[in-house]
């Protein structure tokens, strides 16, 4: 049951003259183990009896409980294809996020992820894929020609040829 309509009910027997001990046994009886606790029933009877009205929750001040819009994600996108070195505190900083926030939208929303230094997407595109390949097939093809001077002007670093 939501807690608006125990909230009701609460506000019902209290309008019905009946005591916080006599709402509690009334909910037990009827909700069993999802009845609310005697603090609840307490805290509401007494919200009724200074004059409240609504069931509903009030609207609380503060940032707001959902900072991962697809406006946030696009704002952050933006930065970081605008400076692949931004750090993520300066981010924060400037969408006025908690850093914990853009580390997820990096990575969660955006699929990125730190590599030297630089946000890189983690998945390559179709066409990004097709590009390694054929870069692959044509440093096999100058390893089969001639080995040793490949060897002379090629450098490995992890998973990144550098033509030198």
């Amino acid at each position: 049951m939501e807690k608006e309509q125990y909230r009701s009910v609460i506000r019902f027997l209290f309008l019905d003259g009946k005591t916080c001990e006599e709402i509690k046994i009334k909910l037990q009886v009827v909700y069993k183990d999802q009845a609310p606790s005697m603090t609840t029933i307490r805290y509401w009877f007494n919200e009724f009896k200074s004059g409240r009205t609504s069931v509903l929750d009030e609207e609380r001040p503060g940032r707001p409980i959902k900072v991962t819009t697809e406006e946030m994600v696009n704002k952050i996108h933006d930065i970081v294809l605008a400076d692949h070195r931004v750090k993520i505190r300066e981010i924060a900083e400037i969408a006025n996020i908690s850093t914990e926030r853009v580390h997820n939208i990096l990575r969660e929303k955006l699929g990125m992820r730190k590599l030297s230094a630089r946000w890189v997407p983690r998945l390559l595109t179709v066409e990004q894929k097709q590009n390694c390949v054929t870069t692959s097939e044509h440093c096999f093809n100058m390893f089969k020609h001639n080995s040793k001077e490949f060897r002379r002007r090629y450098v490995s670093v992890d998973e990144t040829w550098i033509h030198h």
